[in-house]
C-alpha cells in the first residue's frame, strides 16, 4: 500500500494512505470543503444532484445547507450503487471522523489483503469514496472522513431503525442509561480495574472490546453455548429476547457486557463485540464490482433484425387497427378518468389478444399522441388529427414514432389492474399510472443490451441483478425490477429487440439516430394484390397498399393475422360495402383487378345476391316509410309478427308508413332477413358510411420527470458563476467602519446599515475611484441579498455598475440599498 495520493478533481480525489502534509489544511465544515473545490467540482455536484439548483443557491454556504437537508440526502442515497452505499453505511457505524484506513478495514476485514472479504473492495474503495465526495455526502481529508450528519442519522443503527449493516449501538450508546454500579460490576467481571466514574469505565470497556488480543482471550473463556448465542446475533439483527431468569450462557455474556440490556426483556450485541466476531467487517458480503451481464445466447444479427422487423410491422398493424376501431364510436371516458374494464375487454377481443397486451397498445397509442379524449360533454376517446398524418407515412417512418414515445413515456401499462394507495383500481388511460423511473430503466436495459456482442441476448436474471446493484435501496430496486420485466416484454413485441437481442433499429433509437433507414430494407414491400379462394376468403400475402387495405377492410372481415392475413367475405360485410356507396359492378371490378386468382363463382354469386336485395326496400322519413315496387314483399312484411314493433301500415300499394325512426326501421328489417337501403328526400340511395370522428388537436402527454431535469453545461456554468459571486459577496473582507450615528455596517453576516447620505457619498466616491464596494440590497419582492459592485455612474436616484455577483452591469435604486461598506485593500 503506497503513501502517495491519487490526484484528481479537488475534494473528490480518492486516496489510500493520508498525506501528513495535508493534515493542517483539513476543512472544518462541508461549506468549507465545497468552497475549496474548483468550478468543475461544483459543476459535478450540481450535475449529480440537480435538486440543489432549484433555486440556484446564493452562495456556497446555502449550497452546503441545502445539500444536507433530509429530502436531498435521501434522494442522493437512492441513486448510489451498492458499493458506494455500503461505503456510506460503513462510515455511519465508524468513528466520526473516520480515518481512511479504518473505513478500508470495515470493508475488507482485519486480515489485510488476504481477507476473503477483499473481493476487489480495496481497489474499488477510492472510486466509491470519490462518488460520495462528488455528491457532497462525505467531506474531510483522509485522516478525518466525515459522513454528512443527515446521512449518518439515516444509516446509523437505532432501535426503531436497524442498520443495513446489521450492527447495533456502541458500548457507550448502549450503557447511556445504565446505573454506575452496574457498569462497575461489568468492569470487574471482565477483569478491569475499578474506575471513579462511569465515563472512564465505559472507555475502559470499549478499549477491551476493540483490542483483538484481549478480546480473543475473553471469548476463549466463554462456554460453547455462549458462542452459539453470539453467532445468532453477530450478523444482525443484534437484538434478542431474554426471560427474567436467562440460561447460564446468556447470564455469562450479560455479566461481562458482551450482551447489554436494551429493555426489560431485550438484550443487544454491542457494535464493538460484533465487529470483533465479524473480523472487522461492516457487511457480511461486500459487493464492490457490478455483476456482469454476459450473453446467454448469440444469434445471427440478420436473424435478430428480421425477427424485430416482423414484430415492428405487427405493432404498426395492431396500433392502426386499435385506433381505427375507435374513430366512429370510441369508448366513454370514466368520471375518474381512464377506460372501463368492459371497454378494455372489448379492445382485447377486437385485437385478438389478452388484456395486459391491449392495455400496452392503448397506452402506447396515447403516448404517441394518436388517440385522446375528445373533450365533449359525452366525453369519449377518439383518434387525434395526428393519426391521419401518421397513417400516411411509410411503415419505416411510422415505427420510430411509436418506439420513441415508448422509450420516453412514464406511463406504465403494467400497473393496470393494481390498486393505488387508496384501494382504487388503476385503469387504462387513467391517472396514477406514471412512474418517473420508467424511461431511465428502459434506457438502462437497452444500454446493457447494447454492450453485449451484436446478436447477443442476456439472461434476464443477470439483468435484474445488475439493476439491483446499481440502485440497491429497498423500494427503489423493487420498482426497477418490475419495470425491467415489463421493458423486456414490451421491447420484444414492439420490435426494439428480436429474440432478446437489441436490433439494429433499436440500437439507432437508443443512440438518437433515425431508425427508419435501417428498418426500411427489413420490411416487406406492400403488395397490391390478394389471393381469392373458393371458400369465400382472400389471403393477403403481405402488407397491403393503403387503398387496397382500406377497401378490403370494408368489404370483408379479418379472420386471422400473421405473415399472411386472411379475410372472409360474408353477406354482412358485402352489405357494409354497398352501404358505403359501392355498387356490385364496382366490387366485382375491384376484386378482378386486385386478385391474382380468378374471382371464385361463390363470391360473385354472394355479391350479386346481396346487391340484388340491397335497396329493394327503401326507408325514408315519414317518421319513416318503406317503399318497394313488389307489393307482395310488403304484404309479407306486414304479415310477419316480428314487424309488429315497427308500427307499419300501408299508405299505397308500394308504400308502408312506420312509427319507428328510420335507423330503427332499417335495423328491424335487417333483423328480419331483408336488405333495405336508406334513401334521401329525393329518392336517392343514401351512403351509410359514418364520418370518422377526430378529437381537436391534441399533443402527446408529457412524461412526468424523475425529479428536476439534469442541467446542461450552460446552466451549470451560470449556476457556478452565481454561487462563486454570491460567495465572494458573503465572504468579502470589509474595512472597519468609522463610528457613526447610523449604527455602522452591523455584525459579520448581516446586511450593512448606513444612512442615505453615507450610502450616496460612498458609492459616488467608489464611482470616481473605480473601486468596488459591498452593499446590502432589498428588491421589489422584499428579498434581501448582499452584493459586490463597482459603481460607474450615480444619478437620478440610481447607481449603475458592474455587479461581481451577477457578472454583469446592473442598475440599483439607491433607496433600496440598506447600506454600503468599502472592501479591504486586498479585496479590491
Amino acid at each position: 500500500m503506497g503513501t502517495g495520493r491519487l490526484t484528481g478533481r479537488r475534494d473528490q480525489e480518492a486516496t489510500t494512505v493520508p498525506d501528513p502534509s495535508t493534515a493542517g489544511s483539513a476543512p472544518r465544515s462541508l461549506a468549507e470543503a465545497l468552497r475549496s473545490r474548483d468550478d468543475a467540482g461544483l459543476a459535478a455536484l450540481l450535475h449529480a444532484r440537480p435538486d440543489l439548483l432549484n433555486p440556484v443557491p446564493g452562495d456556497v454556504t446555502q449550497l452546503a445547507t441545502r445539500a444536507g437537508t433530509r429530502a436531498s440526502v435521501v434522494r442522493a442515497l437512492d441513486r448510489l450503487d451498492r458499493f458506494a452505499l455500503q461505503s456510506a453505511e460503513a462510515l455511519a457505524v465508524a468513528p466520526d471522523p473516520c480515518p481512511y484506513a479504518v473505513l478500508e478495514s470495515l470493508l475488507t476485514g482485519d486480515t489485510g489483503t488476504t481477507s476473503a472479504a477483499d473481493n476487489g473492495a480495496r481497489a474499488e474503495l477510492p472510486r466509491a469514496l470519490a462518488t460520495l465526495r462528488e455528491q457532497a455526502l462525505v467531506w474531510g481529508d483522509e485522516q478525518r472522513l466525515r459522513l454528512v450528519r443527515t446521512a449518518r442519522e439515516l444509516l446509523a443503527p437505532a432501535a426503531s431503525r436497524p442498520s443495513p449493516t446489521g450492527l447495533g449501538p456502541t458500548v457507550a450508546e448502549a450503557t447511556a442509561g445504565m446505573s454506575p454500579t452496574r457498569i462497575q460490576e461489568i468492569v470487574a467481571a471482565v477483569g478491569l480495574p475499578a474506575t471513579h466514574d462511569p465515563v472512564s469505565a465505559v472507555t475502559a470497556l470499549t478499549g477491551l472490546f476493540t483490542d483483538p488480543v484481549r478480546m480473543s482471550a475473553l471469548l476463549d473463556e466463554a462456554p460453547a453455548e455462549a458462542h452459539q448465542v453470539l453467532g445468532r446475533l453477530v450478523w444482525g439483527p443484534p437484538y434478542g429476547e431474554v426471560t427474567p431468569h436467562p440460561a447460564p450462557p446468556v447470564r455469562w455474556l450479560r455479566d461481562r457486557g458482551l450482551l447489554l440490556p436494551a429493555s426489560a426483556r431485550t438484550v443487544l450485541l454491542p457494535r464493538e463485540v460484533a465487529l470483533h466476531l465479524r473480523g472487522g467487517l461492516a457487511h457480511r458480503v461486500t459487493e464492490p464490482l457490478a455483476p456482469a451481464v454476459p450473453a446467454r445466447r448469440e444469434h445471427r444479427p440478420q436473424l435478430v433484425d428480421a425477427n424485430a422487423a416482423g414484430q415492428a410491422l405487427a405493432a404498426l398493424s395492431t396500433v392502426e387497427e386499435l385506433v381505427k376501431s375507435w374513430e366512429h364510436t370510441g369508448p366513454a371516458v370514466l368520471r375518474a378518468g381512464g377506460l372501463s374494464v368492459r371497454d378494455l375487454k372489448r379492445a382485447a377481443a377486437s385485437l385478438d389478444t389478452n388484456e395486459p397486451s391491449a392495455a400496452f397498445w392503448i397506452e402506447l397509442a396515447y403516448a404517441a399522441g394518436l388517440l385522446a379524449s375528445d373533450g365533449e360533454a359525452d366525453e369519449r376517446y377518439a383518434p387525434t388529427p395526428a393519426f391521419d398524418g401518421w397513417c400516411e407515412l411509410p411503415p419505416a417512418e411510422r415505427w420510430p414514432v411509436l418506439a420513441a414515445a415508448w422509450l420516453a413515456a412514464t406511463r406504465t401499462a403494467g400497473l393496470v389492474g393494481e390498486q393505488d394507495a387508496k384501494g382504487r383500481t388503476l385503469s387504462v388511460l387513467g391517472p396514477e399510472l406514471d412512474r418517473s423511473a420508467a424511461p431511465e430503466v428502459r434506457r438502462r436495459i437497452l444500454h446493457l443490451l447494447a454492450d453485449l456482442p451484436e446478436g447477443g441476448s442476456p439472461d434476464p436474471a443477470a439483468l435484474l441483478a445488475r439493476l439491483a446493484w446499481e440502485r440497491p435501496v429497498r423500494g427503489t430496486s423493487e420498482l426497477r425490477a418490475r419495470l425491467a420485466h415489463w421493458t423486456l416484454t414490451e421491447a420484444e413485441i414492439l420490435g426494439v429487440t428480436g429474440r432478446g437481442a437489441l436490433s439494429a433499429p433499436g440500437r439507432a433509437l437508443l443512440e438518437g439516430r433515425d431508425p427508419a433507414p435501417l428498418l426500411a430494407p427489413l420490411l416487406p414491400e406492400p403488395v397490391d394484390h390478394v389471393l381469392l379462394q373458393a371458400d369465400l376468403t382472400a389471403v393477403a400475402p403481405g402488407p397491403l397498399r393503403r387503398p387496397l387495405a382500406e377497401v378490403l377492410a370494408v368489404l370483408a372481415d379479418v379472420e386471422s393475422k400473421g405473415g399472411a392475413t386472411v379475410y372472409r367475405f360474408t353477406p354482412g360485410s358485402v352489405r357494409r360495402a354497398l352501404d358505403a356507396g359501392h355498387t356490385a359492378v364496382d366490387l366485382q371490378a375491384f376484386l378482378t383487378e386486385h386478385s391474382r386468382t380468378p374471382v371464385p363463382q361463390p363470391l360473385s354469386y354472394l355479391i350479386d345476391d346481396v346487391a340484388r336485395r340491397h335497396g329493394h326496400l327503401r326507408v325514408g322519413a315519414a317518421s319513416s316509410y318503406v317503399r318497394c315496387d313488389d307489393d307482395g314483399m310488403l304484404n309479407e312484411i306486414l304479415a310477419d309478427k316480428r314487424s309488429s314493433g315497427l308500427g307499419l301500415r300501408r299508405l299505397a300499394p308500394t308504400v308502408l308508413a312506420a312509427q319507428a325512426e328510420p335507423t330503427a326501421l332499417l335495423d328491424g328489417l335487417r333483423a328480419m332477413g331483408y336488405a333495405p337501403a336508406a334513401e334521401s328526400r329525393t329518392g336517392d340511395v343514401l351512403v351509410a358510411r359514418a364520418d370518422a370522428h377526430r378529437t381537436p388537436a391534441r399533443s402527446a402527454p408529457v412524461p412526468v420527470p424523475d425529479g428536476p431535469p439534469v442541467p446542461d453545461a450552460r446552466l451549470l456554468g451560470a449556476a457556478v458563476r452565481a454561487i462563486r459571486a454570491g460567495d465572494m459577496a458573503a465572504t468579502a473582507v470589509r474595512k472597519e467602519p468609522a463610528p457613526s450615528a447610523s449604527g455602522g455596517t452591523g455584525a459579520p453576516g448581516e446586511l450593512p446599515r448606513t444612512s442615505a447620505a453615507e450610502t450616496l457619498a460612498t458609492v459616488q466616491a467608489a464611482a470616481m475611484t473605480g473601486s468596488a464596494v459591498w452593499i446590502g440590497y432589498v428588491n421589489a419582492d422584499g428579498a434581501a441579498s448582499q452584493r459586490v459592485i463597482a459603481p460607474v455612474r450615480v444619478e437620478g436616484g440610481f447607481v449603475t455598475g458592474y455587479d461581481h455577483t451577477a457578472d454583469e452591469v446592473r442598475t440599483y435604486a439607491l433607496h433600496r440599498i440598506t447600506g454600503v461598506a468599502e472592501l479591504a485593500e486586498d479585496q479590491v
